[in-house]
C-alpha cells in the first residue's frame, strides 16, 4: 500500500500547528517554525510532491522499504 493508495491528510490548526493524518488517524504534529516551513513548501507542491512532504513530516516513511 503506497502514497496513491492510502494518502496523507492534513490541516492547519488555529494556532498554526499543521496535524497530518493517514487513514483517518493524526499521525503527527508539527509545530512551531516546522510547521511555518511545511505549510509554505505544502503551498508551493502539487498533490505528489505534498505527499511526499508529508511522509518526510511523519519521519517514518523516509527510508523507502515500507510498503
Amino acid at each position: 500500500m503506497g502514497l496513491d493508495d492510502d494518502p496523507f491528510d492534513w490541516r492547519v490548526t488555529k494556532d498554526g500547528q499543521v496535524l497530518v493524518s493517514r487513514g483517518g488517524r493524526v499521525v503527527t504534529t508539527v509545530r512551531g517554525r516546522s510547521a511555518a516551513r511545511l505549510i509554505t513548501a505544502l503551498d508551493r507542491a502539487d498533490d505528489e510532491g505534498a505527499q511526499q512532504l508529508l511522509a518526510r513530516a511523519t519521519g517514518n516513511y523516509k527510508r523507502g522499504n515500507e510498503r
